[in-house]
């Protein structure tokens, strides 16, 4: 098959050239596979080869499927999207900001929609202001207490963060933040139940999801792919943790994040992609309904904070940002070949999801390197020979 010869050829040229330790590519039209490829090592110290059953942690790919689960819960009226967050989770009554460096009480405050667009001022760790500072520190806090008795648990991440000041008014600007982790705290508020179990029974147990999840069992410990960077003698493991979650994913976690904190294969996550590009049925079940799949799935933020999301990711301009994924608003405008409606999104370690809902195609690539310049040009390389030779 030519596409699967050009995929398969370019995976290849990039493990020989040392860009990735390893990597796979799952494609999907219409429902159904078109082809699989993959090429290089999950473990090179071992030898073990990037296979369908390999584990990836997903990282910032996690928000999706939080988004997804918020949506969910809005389209059964448990969530209002337009309400204070301080309505269901009280450790944000005061909102705060800075304006010339003077702490100032917000002019407007935070709601739902804001988490899920990125609009919230929830800072990830930074040093560029005081908000970010805090930030840092409280992930600092979850590192040290990480394998201890006495984790940060999903809660309690969302109490600490409650008390720290915003970056912003919300809803003036667009700054990539642990929004999404406030969310997973705020469905279990709502559901009653953890984040993980929400998630369990409503999407991984309806889609057959069964190798995703916060953390690796012990059975299938064998399968996650260790994580990589490079260094002068080549490709080394980097046994980092990160964002308060541990290297191996060994356990149930206290902090289940729902920015970053779901590992799986990409099988099971095109049982997800593939679901929405049906409006929300799988299997004869609606897992979600078509009016959620249809909110769901376009973008939200105003041309103002699209130019802030532009700004941080110069090769984001044509796209505009809702429910923590990236829509394709102007092709003319985008270095991939889109096509308008595109959405999905990537995570830290090079992990990418598209959904193509005019051509019916959803495209998966996993790896597991820090420092996403390389792989990210072979994403970007993939993803328009899928468009050429499928559209």
């Amino acid at each position: 098959m030519k596409l699967y010869d050009m995929i398969q050829g370019a995976i290849d040229i990039s493990v020989e050239k040392g860009e990735a330790a390893g990597v796979g590519v799952l494609v999907y039209k219409d429902g159904s596979e078109v082809l699989f490829a993959a090429g290089g090592n999950a473990d090179m110290e071992k030898g073990r080869k990037i296979s369908r059953d390999t584990i990836y942690r997903m990282y910032s790919m996690s928000k999706p499927i939080t988004g997804a689960a918020a949506i969910i819960l809005a389209s059964e009226g448990a969530i209002d999207l337009a309400a204070d967050v301080s309505e269901y989770l009280p450790e944000f009554t005061v909102q705060n900001t800075r304006e010339n460096g003077v702490l100032r009480p917000v002019k407007r405050r935070m709601t739902v929609k804001d988490l899920l667009n990125m609009t919230s001022g929830v800072a990830y760790p930074g040093d560029d202001d005081t908000a970010g500072m805090r930030s840092g520190a409280i992930f600092a806090e979850m590192d040290r207490r990480l394998y201890t008795d006495s984790p940060v648990t999903t809660r309690e991440f969302s109490e600490m963060m409650g008390r720290n000041e915003l970056q912003f008014d919300p809803g003036s600007r667009f700054r990539y933040g642990a929004g999404a982790d406030i969310l997973g705290a705020l469905i279990e508020r709502v559901s009653g139940m953890s984040f993980g179990d929400y998630l369990g029974s409503r999407l991984f147990e309806p889609l057959g999801m069964e190798d995703t999840g916060f953390y690796v069992p012990e059975d299938k410990q064998d399968r996650l792919s260790r994580v990589y960077e490079y260094s002068e003698e080549g490709l080394r493991e980097n046994r980092t943790n990160h964002l308060g979650l541990r290297y191996m994913r060994d356990i149930p976690p206290a902090f289940e994040s729902g920015g970053a904190g779901l590992c799986s294969t990409l099988e099971d996550y095109a049982k997800f992609g593939t679901m929405l590009l049906a409006d929300g049925e799988y299997k004869g079940r609606q897992v979600m309904t078509k009016a959620a799949v249809r909110y769901f799935t376009h973008g939200g933020i105003e041309a103002e904070q699209r130019r802030d999301l532009w700004k941080g990711w110069d090769w984001m301009k044509g796209y505009g940002y809702g429910n923590l994924m990236r829509v394709c608003e102007d092709e003319s405008l985008t270095t991939l070949f889109s096509s308008e409606g595109e959405y999905g999104w990537d995570g830290w370690l090079g992990t990418f999801f598209s959904n193509e809902p005019r051509h019916g195609i959803t495209f998966l690539l996993g790896v597991q390197q820090i420092d996403m310049s390389k792989t990210g040009a072979l994403t970007r390389r993939i993803k328009n020979m899928i468009m050429s030779e499928l559209t």
